[in-house]
C-alpha cells in the first residue's frame, strides 16, 4: 500500500510539471471540462468508492483549495473526518474474530471424504481417531456434520461388500466363466465355454459345441482341474451366471477342491464384468472381422487368438503385460530393428525388438 502511494504522488507531481509548460488557457479550458464531466458523473453516480491511497491524496489536495470550494467535492470536511475516526479504530481496535467454531478448512473436508470414500466400513469416530492422529484439531461433531451435509452415512452401516470391492480385495483367488456365441457361415450356432483368471487375466478355452448340456459342461470343468494342476489350490472363488447348463454336478467339481461357487443375480452381466468384458475383447479385435466356417476353423482362430492373448497383448490393468507376465523388451538401442509377426493372415500384429 505504501509503494502504491508514493508511485500515485510521484503521478501527481509529474502532471503538475507538466502544467507549468501549458498556457492559462488551455488550462481554464481543460477545467471546464473536467467540471461538466463531474457533474455528469454526480448525478449517475451516488456514492463512489474509494481505495485508501485515493482518500489520501484527495485529502492533501483539498487542503490547498480555498474553502468556498471545499464543499463543492465529494470529500467533504466531515467525510475527512470520519476518515480519520475509522484510521484511529483500526489502530487501536484489535481483530475481532466472529462468534462460533473456526470453519473446517477445504483441504481437511476433502481429506474427511477421502477417507470415507476408500474406507467404508470406518464411522465417523473411527475417522476422527485417524485424523487426531495425524495432527488434525477437529471434533468428531464437524465430521458428523460434514458426513451429513456430503449425503454419507456417518455409522458404518453403509458398509455393505459390493461387487466391485469383493473382485479388487479377491482377485488372487477367483476364476470366472461364461458362454459365449459364434454364428458361421451356414448359420450354425456354435457355443464356447471359457474360463478367465480374474487376477492375471488368463484365458483358458474349455470346448465349443453346438449343443451345450450339463454333462457336457461338467467334464470341461474336470478338464480345466487337470490342466492347472498345483494352481487350482490357489482359487477359492469361481462366478458363473444362473444358466441351467450350470449343473449341480458342474458345482461338485469346483467344490470338490475347495472352491466356491458365487451365483450372478438375475440379468446381471456386471457382476461377471471380467468375463463379459473378455467377450467384448474377443468380438472386436477377431469374430467381428472374420467369417467362421465351421468347428475346427473356430478351434483354430480361438486357440492361436488366446496364444496372443495371453503372451504378448498388453493389459491397462496389469500395467501394460500381457496375462503370462512375459519380461518387457530392454530400451532399443541406437539403430536397433523392430520386426513385425503376423498371426491369423495378418489380422492381428506383434512387435518385437530385435538386435
Amino acid at each position: 500500500m505504501a509503494f502504491r502511494l508514493l508511485y500515485l504522488i510521484f503521478c501527481q507531481l509529474t502532471g503538475w510539471l507538466a502544467l507549468l509548460t501549458r498556457g492559462q488557457a488551455s488550462k481554464n479550458a481543460e477545467l471546464l471540462v473536467l467540471r461538466h464531466e463531474v457533474a455528469v458523473l454526480r448525478r449517475q453516480v451516488a456514492r463512489p468508492r474509494l481505495s485508501w491511497p485515493d482518500r489520501a491524496v484527495l485529502s492533501a489536495l483539498t487542503r490547498l483549495l480555498p474553502r468556498q470550494r471545499r464543499r463543492h467535492r465529494f470529500v467533504t470536511p466531515e467525510t475527512l473526518l470520519r476518515w480519520h475516526r475509522a484510521l484511529v479504530n483500526r489502530h487501536w481496535i484489535k481483530p475481532h474474530r466472529p462468534p462460533g467454531r473456526p470453519s473446517t478448512s477445504q483441504e481437511l473436508r476433502r481429506l474427511i471424504l477421502q477417507m470415507a470414500a476408500e474406507n467404508p466400513t470406518w464411522g465417523y469416530r473411527r475417522i476422527h481417531g485417524e485424523l487426531v492422529q495425524l495432527g488434525y484439531r477437529v471434533a468428531p461433531s464437524t465430521v458428523w456434520l460434514l458426513f451429513k451435509r456430503a449425503g454419507i452415512d456417518p455409522a458404518p452401516r453403509r458398509a455393505s461388500l459390493t461387487w466391485r470391492q469383493f473382485l479388487s480385495a479377491q482377485a488372487e483367488s477367483i476364476l470366472a466363466c461364461d458362454f459365449f456365441h459364434v454364428d458361421t457361415v451356414l448359420l450354425r450356432r456354435l457355443y464356447v465355454l471359457f474360463v478367465l483368471e480374474v487376477a492375471s487375466r488368463r484365458v483358458h478355452i474349455l470346448g465349443m459345441t453346438p449343443n451345450p448340456t450339463g454333462g457336457w459342461v461338467t467334464q470341461q470343468a474336470r478338464n480345466l482341474l487337470m490342466d492347472l494342476g498345483d494352481r487350482v489350490g490357489q482359487f477359492r472363488f469361481l462366478i458363473r451366471d444362473r444358466d441351467a447348463k450350470f449343473t449341480d454336478s458342474f458345482d461338485v467339481v469346483f467344490g470338490s477342491e475347495g472352491i466356491r461357487i458365487l451365483r450372478t443375480p438375475v440379468r446381471a452381466p456386471r457382476a461377471n464384468a471380467f468375463a463379459e468384458r473378455w467377450v467384448g475383447t474377443v468380438r472386436r479385435e477377431l469374430l467381428d472381422r472374420m467369417l467362421i466356417v465351421g468347428r475346427r476353423h473356430l478351434e483354430t482362430v480361438l486357440s492361436d487368438y488366446v496364444v496372443h492373448y495371453n503372451q504378448h497383448r498388453p493389459h491397462r490393468s496389469l500395467g501394460q503385460m500381457p496375462p503370462l507376465g512375459a519380461v518387457a523388451s530392454p530400451a532399443p538401442a541406437v539403430g536397433g530393428q523392430v520386426v513385425r509377426r503376423d498371426r491369423l493372415g495378418g489380422l492381428l500384429h506383434e512387435y518385437a525388438q530385435v538386435a
